[in-house]
């Protein structure tokens, strides 16, 4: 769009993260401003589960984390082979959803995010009914396979929107894992940090 930037048509499907089920379908329409401002979006989703479905589940994510009697910690969630405690499920699927809005805020056009692992989660036992965690959660930016680093502070009470405060690293401190050398030229010199 001239004077505007670019705007894309998406229709795709969405799954449940931890079964792999059906999760519904979504049509989108984005705006990536000329400007550097964040995109501006519009969303339409059909769900598979009722939103009385899913409220259920949200409180029963909600009473596992909240009939604790100590604090919950943890360190790299997964770990090197991929798994994930039982126990720290609950943990991994609030820094699932929390990460995802810093991702949002840091994506553009032509860098996307995954979130690679948890590198430590500390829970804050709180008065009040809310839930309350620290993370360090490293995030693996694309097309450049960097790690970033980022701190997030996370709270939640079902029925309320998630809370997020997060900092992240202004750089990633080279974590050389897997081979990444086939980055392309959309990375930029950036992906070129040594050679393997």
């Amino acid at each position: 769009i001239p004077e505007s930037g670019h705007k894309y048509y998406l229709q795709f499907s969405t799954e449940d993260y931890r079964t792999g089920e059906d999760a519904g379908s979504c049509l989108a329409t984005v705006l990536y401003p000329k400007k550097k401002s964040p995109p501006v979006v519009s969303i339409k989703c059909s769900h598979t589960k009722d939103k009385k479905e899913i409220q259920e589940e949200d409180n029963r994510l909600y009473q596992r984390i909240r009939h604790q009697t100590k604090p919950i910690t943890g360190n790299n969630i997964p770990d090197s082979y991929g798994n994930i405690e039982p126990a720290l499920e609950p943990v991994w699927a609030l820094a699932v959803a929390g990460s995802s809005s810093i991702m949002w805020e840091k994506s553009t056009e032509t860098l996307g995010y995954f979130l690679a692992q948890v590198k430590a989660v500390k829970q804050w036992m709180r008065k009040d009914d809310f839930i309350e965690f620290d993370y360090t959660v490293l995030l693996h930016e694309m097309p450049t396979q960097e790690i970033i680093s980022c701190h997030m502070r996370l709270t939640w009470l079902p029925g309320h929107p998630l809370k997020v405060k997060h900092f992240c690293a202004p750089e990633s401190h080279g974590l050389d894992e897997g081979s990444g050398a086939e980055s392309g030229s959309a990375a930029g010199a950036s992906a070129e940090k040594g050679g393997t």
